[in-house]
């Protein structure tokens, strides 16, 4: 097969405005850029700095890299659902980077090594208390550990991991992988105390002796719709039949199920529900399928595994053996609408998937803190309740809820309680500028086909087993190689050729280049043959 090229070398126009000339008008910079899939990642990781350290193989160095703002490789490498790559300016050439592969290479390679995370002295340190084990709870507690504060959990259920280990299934997210990742943050000295839940906040401050408190108590409450339901019928949440399962209850769901909703949590449970032991499973949405909350590659994984779908349809009621349908057409405002035409459906079990909230009713009585309609903290741009020393993050806030979200939240969350408990407020930093596809000055490329990670085939997924194969380390390094490194310089020299006048000096390996002003011209060669956007051509102070 031949292979495609992919011709982007820039055509330099040196007689446009602006260029070399008696008076030198713009001088050349050299800037970190933000690529895309650093600005897409929610926990606010470096991802072109760390697949640039794992594809010239220094992989301890990669994963360190990661932990600077997320604490589990290995779990997000697996749970994430990773914008970064719908961000990733390769998916315009030939391919996104399978950057969560690389990543969980890099988490199962430290989980096998034992490599261990360097934390700060106590010196000076403070006390915090965290709610909830999730996520969100996790990364709060890791942050404020490295920053050399003592950290205690207090976590409702008997295990740590909030929804990593009652939401996601186990054939995503083995247990044993989380387990290993959450044992790094205890080994550190973080100390989680399961099965405590918390009631009384205040008392629970005052008696522990805390100096802040962040709530990260995710949002494990089901929501249901008022539906008529006969006595006797079989009905669950998602959110109570994922916990069941993966806490070992072996629910019992019948031959027939029925998944109310279209998310990623419905295709979890109808996964799992074939899992269970059930022959027939209907995903019942009231919408057509593009308009699926799901992400596509979920969708696409429960219909491959035997799920059926019941677009255009809402349950009018359920009875002891089956459901009515109601059928749904799209009216002239463009969304479904119910009709007058019904169909019964039979089945053993329904499934409710249509979203939690926040378990917040507790928080009621604590005076400052300001609880929203749909159960949600109310916070302010600094993250702290209306409570002193009282922050909040996770799903347990209003926005977008994933697991890497509550991560990126946590983070923040601590930078802020540090910031608040020195008196030195935290500032988030302002970001650099974005380099898109259109901004790179890309040579002469040869089509690299995207990795695509292997999974199990569908005889294959017995019970909870894993379904995606990791990558080897050829793979790994293969894909790290494939970034364009945009926004970055990576030391090309592209720019110490193009220079007519030799006005750039390589300062040597990872220090980059030294403009000499008394030779630059301002022609701009550099930064239009600079590949990834490394350069700015500025105005010339006067």
């Amino acid at each position: 097969m031949a292979i495609k090229q992919h011709d982007m070398s820039p055509v330099i126009e040196l007689t446009k405005k602006g260029f070399a000339g008696p008076v030198r008008q713009n001088l050349p910079v050299y800037n970190h850029h933000l690529p895309p899939c650093n600005h897409a990642c929610p926990a606010g990781e470096d991802i072109q700095g760390w697949l640039a350290l794992a594809q010239a193989g220094k992989f301890q160095a990669a994963w360190e890299h990661i932990l600077m703002n997320n604490p589990m490789p290995a779990v997000h490498g697996r749970a994430c659902y990773h914008p970064c790559e719908d961000s990733c300016n390769r998916g315009d050439l030939d391919g996104s980077i399978t950057i969560h592969a690389v990543e969980r290479f890099l988490g199962d390679m430290a989980n096998a090594q034992g490599w261990k995370v360097p934390i700060a002295e106590n010196k000076n340190s403070k006390r915090i208390l965290i709610i909830g084990a999730g996520p969100g709870g996790l990364s709060a507690a890791y942050h404020l550990r490295r920053m050399g504060h003592e950290v205690e959990i207090r976590e409702a259920f008997s295990v740590p991991g909030g929804m990593m280990q009652y939401g996601i299934p186990a054939y995503r997210l083995p247990r044993d992988i989380l387990k290993q990742d959450i044992d790094r943050i205890q080994e550190m000295g973080v100390k989680i105390v399961c099965n405590h839940r918390v009631d009384d906040l205040m008392k629970e401050k005052q008696d522990g002796n805390f100096d802040a408190v962040f709530l990260g108590i995710g949002a494990g409450k089901p929501s249901l719709l008022d539906i008529p339901t006969q006595e006797g019928s079989h009905v669950l949440s998602a959110v109570e039949f994922l916990h069941d399962v993966s806490a070992g209850k072996q629910p019992k769901v019948g031959e027939h199920v029925l998944v109310y909703g279209a998310g990623n949590t419905a295709m979890d449970a109808a996964r799992s529900a074939f899992r269970m032991g059930a022959k027939r499973v209907t995903i019942i949405f009231f919408w057509d399928r593009p308009h699926m909350e799901a992400h596509d590659f979920e969708i696409v994984d429960a219909e491959m595994e035997g799920t059926q779908f019941k677009c255009m349809s809402t349950i009018a009621s359920i009875e002891k053996d089956k459901v009515v349908l109601r059928k749904m057409v799209v009216g002239s405002s463009g969304r479904p609408e119910p009709t007058e035409q019904f169909e019964d459906m039979p089945m053993d079990t329904v499934i409710m998937a249509l979203g939690q909230r926040p378990q917040s009713s507790f928080l009621e009585v604590v005076e400052g803190i300001v609880l929203n309609t749909d159960g949600t903290i109310d916070i302010g741009p600094d993250m702290m309740t209306g409570a002193p020393g009282i922050f909040a993050g996770g799903d347990a806030i209003r926005g977008p809820r994933s697991v890497t979200t509550a991560v990126g939240l946590g983070k923040k969350a601590a930078r802020f309680i540090n910031g608040w408990l020195s008196g030195n407020a935290y500032q988030i930093p302002p970001k650099n500028p974005i380099t898109y596809y259109k901004d790179l000055h890309l040579p002469l490329l040869a089509d690299t086909p995207q990795t695509i990670q292997k999974e199990l085939s569908v005889e294959e997924r017995i019970g909870f087993k894993e379904t995606l194969i990791g990558f080897s380390e050829d793979e790994a390094v293969y894909e790290a190689q494939r970034c364009l490194s945009c926004g970055n310089c990576y030391e090309c020299d592209n720019c110490l050729a193009a220079c007519p006048e030799q006005a750039l000096t390589k300062l040597g390996p990872g220090k980059g280049y030294e403009v000499d002003m008394d030779r630059c011209t301002g022609c701009s060669v550099c930064f239009e043959t600079c590949p990834c956007q490394a350069i700015d051509m500025v105005a010339e102070n006067v």
